[in-house]
């Protein structure tokens, strides 16, 4: 398996590996002491901060409240809602023994949080007043994995989880798909990724949900990522926890509950959305350094460094976000190396002639060559050249995704087309056939998209009737 002089390997002997080469060698992640969990480095956190600030700002734009509540939740809270633990049974993580005793009740490590805040929704809420109630959390979460994978699947990971309760359905289900819309403007805007909204068929659905709505978006080797997930609970988890209401007219009603979450996935996401044989290619809008200078010195001059920090300055006042290499036990070249597989945007190289010429060299991350440009001119040209390299990423991947996507009417085309990308195939939508799929060739329904065209047939699988009176969208899947 060859790997290139950065030590990565090459995504076309093994994308897998390339992905764990990349998140190490970028700095991004290292190994925690536990096994699977991931210690998050400054450079990998300070994406992660760039994409929770923006997500946190869309969420309380939409009358959401931010608060906490404990990750340690007693295990009858989970039997309260039986097809909630049956869910999360094999994942959880129970603390038995505190302060040298057994503990007369076991405790289980956050897995989610609607039994902790149901509880806490039944003493809140009274009358019809005081809804819709609307409450979001940022907190870690911790599932047992059997095969971690650092961001996309680790035993701890960091997440936003909206829970919200409400009078009736039909405001419900609008902040299902609120939540959804939120998800999908982050990763279209930010991440670049062009995202298919779409509904999980009964055998994906979020365990005690009642509908699960989704993003998904597909990576480079043409597998799915699940990026982000909204559900609609109905009144089970009402049920469970008393979560009730005296509606307008003096009747006890039980509330609709939804929740909602984004995670640390979305990092993983990123990187296999846009990572090429060089490393990592970040998105500008979510690129702790959008520009990196590099100072290209001369024997003893001591003009270029200086003249680096403060082009640095004036980008910055151009609300660019920017960082000067000014390392001066490491070689120019290295400097290029290490800051491609960064995926920086954005490297413009200074030495003295260029200095003296009043020009930097820029070199976009994914460009073909180098190019002058006037310093003069960069302040105000370069949140353009950001613009439109963050418009380039998109539609990189919207032309890539199209090009792994087939439409398929029979089972000998499903299986050429999962092999490489996504099948959009007609489905009876039973479990016991979705199982079968899976057996055969390692796909699972992605979702039901939400803009698909209207269309009746018979399954590509069992050749029953078709549900959901559209196509379905399968995938092998992160």
């Amino acid at each position: 398996m060859a790997r290139d002089e950065r030590g990565v390997t090459a995504t076309q002997d093994d994308f897998a590996s390339w992905y764990q080469d990349v998140v190490i060698k970028a700095g991004l992640v290292d190994r925690g002491p536990a096994k699977g969990t991931m210690v998050i480095r400054p450079y990998g956190y300070a994406i992660w901060e760039l994409l929770q600030a923006e997500l946190d700002a869309k969420i309380k734009e939409t009358g959401h409240q931010n608060c906490y509540f404990p990750m340690l939740i007693p295990e009858s809270y989970l039997k309260r809602e039986a097809e909630h633990v049956e869910g999360f049974a094999p994942e959880l993580a129970v603390v038995t023994h505190a302060g040298g005793k057994l503990l007369e009740e076991p405790l289980v490590v956050r897995p989610t949080s609607e039994t902790i805040i149901g509880e806490m929704m039944a003493k809140w809420i009274e009358s019809w007043r005081d809804l819709p109630l609307k409450l979001n959390q940022w907190a870690n979460v911790v599932r047992w994995e059997l095969r971690p994978r650092m961001f996309l699947r680790t035993t701890e990971f960091l997440w936003q989880e909206g829970h919200t309760a409400h009078a009736d359905e039909v405001e419900a289900r609008e902040e299902m798909m609120l939540a959804l819309g939120i998800y999908e403007r982050v990763a279209r805007e930010l991440g670049a990724m062009p995202v298919v909204p779409g509904e999980k068929t009964a055998g994906e659905r979020f365990a005690g949900a009642v509908s699960t709505v989704t993003i998904e978006a597909m990576m480079r080797d043409g597998k799915a990522l699940q990026a982000g997930t909204s559900h609609y609970m109905g009144r089970n988890f009402a049920s469970a926890f008393g979560i009730r209401y005296s509606s307008a007219d003096g009747r006890e009603e039980l509330a609709h509950t939804t929740s909602w979450g984004m995670s640390t996935r979305m990092l993983g996401g990123l990187i296999m959305t846009h990572g090429d044989e060089r490393g990592l290619v970040l998105p500008p809008r979510l690129a702790p350094h959008q520009v990196v200078i590099v100072p290209i010195t001369r024997g003893t001059d001591t003009t270029v460094v200086p003249a680096a920090h403060e082009l640095a300055a004036k980008l910055r006042a151009a609300d660019v976000r920017v960082h000067v290499d000014d390392r001066d036990q490491l070689s120019p070249g290295w400097k290029f190396n290490e800051w491609e597989l960064k995926g920086a945007p954005v490297r413009l190289e200074l030495g003295p002639r260029d200095l003296a010429a009043g020009t930097a060299v820029m070199a976009l991350r994914l460009g073909e060559g180098k190019q002058s440009i006037a310093l003069d001119a960069l302040p105000q040209q370069m949140p353009q050249v950001l613009e439109e390299f963050q418009a380039m990423l998109l539609a990189r991947a919207s032309e890539f995704r199209q090009s792994r996507t087939v439409t398929v009417d029979d089972w000998t085309g499903f299986e050429a087309a999962v092999a490489s990308g996504w099948a959009v195939a007609l489905h009876c939508g039973q479990p016991e056939c979705e199982d079968q799929v899976k057996a055969a060739t390692a796909a699972t329904p992605r979702c039901v998209p939400l803009d698909g065209p209207p269309e009746s047939g018979r399954c590509v699988r069992c050749d029953a009737p078709a549900a959901y009176g559209k196509r379905v969208i399968f995938a092998r899947a992160y």
